[in-house]
């Protein structure tokens, strides 16, 4: 339940970071999941993804950072059991570890090639809370962002169990980062994002870092 109930939306809505997109009235949908040995809580993480959510996504898709661990028999497993789910869950193994941002330009392109218009990203370790995609997909389904971030700080993050020394140094980051760059987040550090496949195709992200730099670049 880490982080559960502890969020708030951070949208980019204006300046140059937005897009003119036309949205669908039905948008394919996707959820990309970067595991890297997450045999004891990938599970747990597709469990926890809404039954609205399940029932509206097209693709729910795995990206396995070359685990060392039983994460690869973890979903096989799960698949068996949940045959509901079966069809629309879809495992990756990339053969090296392409790092964390090497797995997100990989999840990126895979989702532009397949004509998606939103992809969801919601780590497999468990630390985001799945039961708040319905309220971070709804800018993006009004054609309001671009990119939504599913933001700590907006929330409860101490009550939600963010260490303190976590949260001041976050607090620290944001608010340098905001100052450089001329924005207002909240938190400019949340991996769990929502981000327009249109956006994502006029944005050269290949050239952006394989490594945890990749999301603040």
């Amino acid at each position: 339940d880490f982080w559960r109930s502890s969020y708030d939306i951070d949208t980019f809505t204006s300046g140059a970071i937005i897009f003119n997109v036309d949205y669908m009235d039905k948008m394919k949908l996707a959820i990309y999941i970067p595991a890297y040995n997450a045999a004891h809580t990938v599970a747990l993480v597709l469990d926890r993804i809404p039954a609205e959510i399940k029932d509206k996504v097209q693709e729910i898709f795995i990206v396995d950072n070359a685990s060392v661990d039983s994460t690869y028999l973890t979903i096989v497993g799960y698949k068996v059991v949940n045959k509901e789910i079966e069809p629309k869950l879809t495992y990756i193994k990339n053969e090296k570890n392409l790092n964390y941002g090497g797995s997100q330009k990989l999840a990126y392109r895979y989702c532009i090639d397949k004509g998606y218009d939103a992809v969801v990203m919601l780590h497999g370790d468990a630390q985001y809370a799945p039961e708040e995609i319905p309220k971070l997909l709804e800018p993006i389904e009004k054609g309001e962002a671009d990119l939504v971030y599913g933001s700590r700080i907006a929330g409860h993050p101490i009550k939600g169990g963010m260490a303190l020394w976590r949260y001041f140094g976050n607090r620290v980051l944001t608010i340098i980062e905001n100052l450089v760059l001329g924005l207002n987040l909240s938190e400019f550090h949340s991996g769990y994002r929502i981000y327009s496949c249109k956006a994502l195709e006029k944005i050269p992200f290949d050239k952006c870092s394989d490594d945890m730099h990749f999301d603040s670049e």
